[in-house]
């Protein structure tokens, strides 16, 4: 893998059904640099909770956001993508402060789009009623946040493309 000098540390971000999977993995594939996906940092009983229609809370997450944190500070010095939902400011907080180089591509759309690709998906634990509570606990990013916002109403090339130009721009 020949890795870009300065390769970025991005986390993609969204809410269950925006398509952080799919353009972090292009995203790292173009950038060359590994992949991760956050879900799978998960603890079993929160898998449970949310494959139960169960919204997690902050002490749920604790864990889950420190694990992540962990993997972009492993990464800090080589670059990587990870996608998390990091909802709150708070999270991303946590996460940044891992690493003040952690950009983050928030990746933005109608709710309709997403709930439609949630209901198309096979084998994910998040359920479309859960859609709800995540666009409630949204909160968008900030002026002082290291990030960029990217529509996702286009192919998944297109939005791919304009992650990866808002990172290199940046």
């Amino acid at each position: 893998m020949v890795r870009e000098e300065n390769a970025p540390l991005v986390v993609v971000m969204g809410v269950s059904g925006s398509g952080k999977t799919t353009v972090g993995q292009s995203l790292a594939q173009l950038l060359h640099v590994p992949f991760a996906e956050a879900d799978d940092l998960h603890s079993p009983e929160n898998v449970a909770k949310m494959r139960a229609g169960k919204a997690l809370d902050d002490e749920d997450r604790r864990p889950w956001l420190d694990a992540i944190a962990a993997w972009l500070l492993k990464h800090d010095s080589g670059g990587g993508v990870i996608t998390c939902s990091a909802l709150r400011r708070s999270y991303r907080e946590r996460l940044a402060s891992a690493s003040s180089r952690v950009f983050f591509v928030h990746l933005h759309g109608p709710a309709e789009l997403i709930a439609e690709r949630m209901a198309a998906r096979r084998g994910h634990f998040m359920p479309v009623e859960l859609l709800q509570s995540q666009l409630d606990a949204l909160e968008p990013l900030t002026a002082e946040e290291r990030g960029a916002v990217v529509p996702i109403t286009g192919t998944a090339e297109e939005i791919t493309h304009l992650a990866l130009t808002a990172v290199r721009d940046h």
